[in-house]
């Protein structure tokens, strides 16, 4: 077996941590007779005499190949920190995730992305600030990075998805079990046009203590982290600590000195962070990522121009913005629309003709749709 499905298998196997497999590789066990090891072997490695005792059980190729069916079964791929299509942001922090598994495209972890954060518990002020800087900061070309966390996280998912730069998803579950129950929908959205990432297995599991650990592949994904609102012993504090161990920037959003939810970011912005009141305060220091507005890279909205796309997107309620991002893939026949949304026939039919209503979509002989 290759040293891919060998840290695969080792990541799946359960109570195996990231520093337990950070011993075994430097132990050089990692080859082809790995699977001959006897506890004292793996002892000797730094893994404890219990864990040793699992792994002499369940550690073989045929307990791995297992492992990868069920991933497979679950609609899920995984990528390794081995191999070559590894998001290279994340692979220069401190300690990036051996594995990570994910359902999308992976190559939009390797755009230039900003990772957004805060409160699960926002005021109107927050989720405006949020929707309106994610939705701007994706439409200049920026990946928004976030947790699928309720609150600022959703805001901020749900206001790129409408972006050319689309939106990443670390969740600190099995990609099967989405949390919060409520964004399932949220999420099936993400892995259809964007990126739903974790470095945990199928089968785990919410934990509060996997949160922590999340937050430092938001972090790492991205050039930036934005703090939106959040107190001040918040979660995104932790993310604002792991951009800074990572040597990226951290910016905050300023929010009235009497709220509390304002305290975290008003704190950072003491410490250093800069400052934000609108999306070009983040844009402008990531202009050198971003190809030249025109060009045939640049992304297909502009940031301080509308085009048509974004004017049109501009009349659309949320589900109409939903079917119109999926039709952008390309032509769909009415069968692929309803397996792509899981809605019923008559509310599909009645959202696609209120899109044909508002020259959005079009519809081509044997009841295929696609954009104008």
């Amino acid at each position: 077996m290759e040293t891919r499905d060998l840290l695969f298998g080792l990541n799946e196997v359960e109570g195996i941590g990231w520093k337990s497999i950070d011993r075994i590789r430097q132990s050089g066990l990692l080859t082809k007779d790995v699977f001959s090891c006897t506890g004292e072997d793996w002892e000797r490695a730094g893994i404890s005499t219990k864990m040793s005792a699992r792994l002499v059980a369940v550690f073989n190729e045929a307990w791995i190949i297992k492992r990868r069916s069920l991933m497979e079964e679950s609609g899920v791929a995984m990528v390794t920190i081995v191999d070559e299509n590894y998001p290279v942001q994340l692979k220069e922090t401190p300690q990036p995730p051996w594995v990570l598994y994910y359902r999308g495209s992976l190559e939009l972890a390797s755009r230039p992305s900003v990772a957004m954060v805060g409160t699960r518990v926002p005021t109107a002020y927050g989720r405006k600030v949020g929707e309106m800087l994610a939705e701007q900061l994706s439409a200049a070309g920026l990946t928004v990075v976030s947790g699928l966390a309720r609150g600022i996280d959703s805001v901020c998912h749900e206001a790129a998805l409408a972006g050319a730069g689309r939106t990443i998803a670390v969740v600190a579950t099995g990609l099967e079990r989405v949390y919060p129950p409520e964004n399932r929908e949220l999420e099936r959205q993400i892995a259809r046009v964007g990126l739903v990432l974790s470095e945990y297995p199928i089968g785990t599991p919410s934990h509060p203590g996997l949160f922590p650990q999340r937050n430092r592949i938001i972090a790492g994904l991205s050039l930036g982290t934005v703090v939106v609102e959040a107190d001040i012993r918040s979660g995104s504090l932790i993310t604002a600590d792991a951009a800074l161990e990572s040597g990226r920037d951290v910016f905050a959003v300023p929010g009235p000195l009497t709220s509390p939810k304002s305290r975290g970011a008003l704190e950072l912005i003491k410490q250093g962070a800069k400052l934000v009141t609108e999306a070009s305060d983040i844009v402008e220091e990531y202009l050198s990522y971003l190809p030249a507005k025109g060009s045939a890279e640049s992304p297909a909205r502009g940031f301080e121009t509308d085009s048509g796309d974004v004017r049109i997107e501009k009349k659309l309620t949320s589900e109409e913005l939903h079917l119109y991002h999926i039709l952008h893939q390309g032509p769909f026949t009415l069968d692929e629309l309803l397996a792509a949304t899981r809605w019923d026939f008559g509310h599909l039919h009645s959202v696609l003709l209120s899109l044909i209503i508002k020259k959005a979509v079009t519809q081509l002989p044997g009841a295929i749709y696609k954009v104008i």
